[in-house]
């Protein structure tokens, strides 16, 4: 069993079928890609990951506790932390006290700067916050409004931002969209390093095919809301099932 279990989601939107009999387990420590056309389900079955959505039927546990119905900041204290399409943070504070403001939350539950209460409470949070950003190479622009940052620093920010939260499961919604080849390539290297320094699993949707076959361990594809193959990426790539979704080729035996 893995340390995340999809087991028989179905999902509609009124006369569409977005997700049908979708079967997904992933292995814990694992780097496990889900692919797909556009219109295959991918962000849809993502949002039932996180809680956002919730299945017509079926389930999802991770690390054998249900995800459904649960509230955002509940996702969060199981261990399970999403990086969205676009980087989510906070503009007009300074890099470090986005990263800061994590740190408060898995201390007290509150997702906002606020005062210290003591002085060692201050250098406690300082000292995580620098150190998360060293390990994403972004402790030389600690003081930088984050608003100002090229795309790939917001993301290896909003990196830091999840890592800081000490996940299990790392959930990756296109992370190297609307980036140049530079910062692709950087934010490959940048999970590599993740995945090499921490016991994390990560789930990752991209249609960057490098990106994919770069990280990916296993391979789910998806088409018109339904898997079509999981396997290796040396065995997917090629595959006639994979071609036919991609391409609209004939799937051959």
């Amino acid at each position: 069993m893995g340390i995340l279990e999809v087991k028989n989601i179905n999902k509609r939107f009124g006369g569409l079928q977005a997700l049908g009999d979708v079967n997904l387990s992933v292995q814990e420590n694992t780097v496990h890609a889900i692919i797909g056309p556009n219109g295959a389900g991918k962000s849809t079955l993502l949002n039932v990951l996180v809680g956002k959505l919730i299945p017509d039927t079926g389930s999802v546990s991770f690390d054998g506790q249900s995800v459904l119905g649960r509230k955002p900041h509940e996702i969060n204290q199981m261990g399970i932390s999403r990086v969205f399409q676009t980087p989510e943070i906070f503009g007009d504070l300074t890099v470090i006290e986005n990263v800061m403001i994590p740190c408060f939350a898995r201390r007290d539950g509150s997702y906002r700067m606020h005062a210290f209460e003591t002085v060692e409470q201050e250098a406690d949070i300082m000292s995580e916050a620098e150190h998360m950003l060293k390990d994403v190479d972004m402790l030389g622009k600690r003081d930088m409004h984050a608003a100002s940052l090229s795309r790939g620093d917001k993301r290896r920010l909003e990196m830091a931002m999840c890592l800081v939260q000490q996940p299990k499961l790392l959930l990756l919604d296109e992370p190297t969209a609307g980036m140049a080849r530079a910062d692709t390539n950087n934010t490959i290297e940048l999970l590599k390093q993740i995945k090499a320094s921490r016991d994390i699993t990560m789930v990752i949707i991209e249609h960057d095919m490098n990106v994919v076959f770069s990280l990916a361990e296993r391979i789910t594809v998806l088409a018109q809301g339904t898997p079509l193959v999981e396997d290796t990426p040396d065995n997917i790539k090629g595959h006639p099932k994979v071609r036919e979704a991609y391409l609209g080729e004939q799937a051959v035996d």
